[in-house]
């Protein structure tokens, strides 16, 4: 089934409205949603650079800065 919105005629606060409603849908069938299969190899990359130390942690306020600095 294909479906267009029309993105140009919505508002940021009914964007946001349709995302949180596709979101929470997507929430609800959770469990019969499968990882892509390269989603383990990534985190197992992800994982084995954490205990060599070479990925850093940051608190969430600070990434939200890091990102905000980033798309200014």
């Amino acid at each position: 089934m294909e479906f267009t919105l029309p993105l140009e005629k919505m508002s940021i606060e009914e964007k946001i409205r349709t995302m949180e409603t596709i979101w929470d849908d997507l929430c609800r069938k959770a469990d019969s949603i499968s990882s892509p299969s390269w989603h383990e190899d990534v985190l197992i990359e992800r994982e084995e650079r954490i205990k060599k130390g070479e990925e850093e942690f940051v608190d969430w306020s600070s990434a939200k800065k890091n990102i905000r600095n980033k798309i200014s």
